[in-house]
């Protein structure tokens, strides 16, 4: 049985400031060593409960992050980009669950450091009307696959709004929210041992034939994403695709036939954002 976990950094135990996310100081260096030892805890929980095969994908900003060697010898890491999965690199391999570690909240929502796959491109995304975040959008991806959403950390603002797509789902909150980059948190040595420990159990329960998956609810041929962005210059470049149909001074949909071509459409407007910093 195969496990694929999803690394990112903003819902990782003692991280709330945007320097600690990004790379060239030194509260990044300590952050980013935090992100990987949350994965390996992940990763040793999975093997402990069973898991033959685990990979484990830096999901975060340029997709570099994790620090090989203090993870455990038996996963395989996935680095770098471009990605045609992006967050969900390894989907393609079959695994069987889904964990995503250290994730965060929606944008505008009041979770640490929350935003949308690009906080200075997207202010929502909305899949078949309903608001979706990072997990929300490659859970659906990852149950399009056939895997299923077993495992999933970060803030309380996090578990809340995620928690209603992933009811059969375990939840690790690693930290409380009180700001955009204010909070309480568990210290990285307890958020390890309580993700260790759901890991285990989580994938334990699959091996035992437990009921822990959450069946694709709809295998859909069409889905219409609808895109709220952060200025109408962004609307301006991103309307130049033939695709998309402005609908507002800051608004734009498509529709796709997949999930899968959803997250590659906003990953290619998330790329061309860059041509307006």
């Amino acid at each position: 049985m195969k496990v694929l976990i999803s690394t990112d950094i903003e819902g990782v135990a003692g991280v709330f400031h945007p320097e600690q996310t990004r790379a060239g100081n030194g509260e990044y260096e300590a952050a980013r060593r935090w992100m990987t030892l949350e994965a390996n805890a992940a990763i040793e929980g999975a093997f402990a409960g069973g898991a033959k095969q685990v990979w484990v994908n830096d999901s975060h900003g340029s997709f570099h992050n994790l620090l090989p060697d203090l993870l455990d010898a038996r996963a395989q890491v996935v680095l770098g980009k471009p990605r045609m999965l992006g967050m969900m690199a390894g989907l393609e391999t079959g695994p069987a669950l889904v964990f995503m570690i250290g994730y965060h909240a929606m944008s505008q929502s009041r979770g640490i450091l929350a935003h949308t796959m690009n906080s200075f491109a997207f202010a929502s995304v909305r899949l078949n009307g309903i608001l979706v975040g990072e997990a929300g959008l490659y859970g659906a991806l990852a149950q399009e696959y056939g895997a299923s959403v077993a495992l999933l950390s970060g803030d309380d603002a996090f578990v809340e709004e995620t928690r209603p797509a992933f009811p059969d789902a375990t939840f690790v909150i690693t930290k409380t929210a009180s700001g955009h980059a204010s909070g309480a948190t568990q210290t990285p040595a307890s958020a390890r041992a309580e993700i260790g420990r759901a890991a285990q159990a989580v994938v334990a329960l699959h091996v035992a034939g437990g009921e822990v998956s959450d069946v694709p609810r709809v295998r859909s041929s069409h889905f219409r994403c609808e895109l709220r962005v952060q200025s109408p210059a962004l609307a301006d470049l991103f309307g130049q695709w033939p695709t998309l149909t402005r609908t507002d001074g800051v608004s734009l949909r498509f529709d796709a036939p997949s999930v899968e071509h959803v997250v590659r459409m906003l990953n290619c407007l998330s790329a061309m954002s860059f041509m307006l910093r």
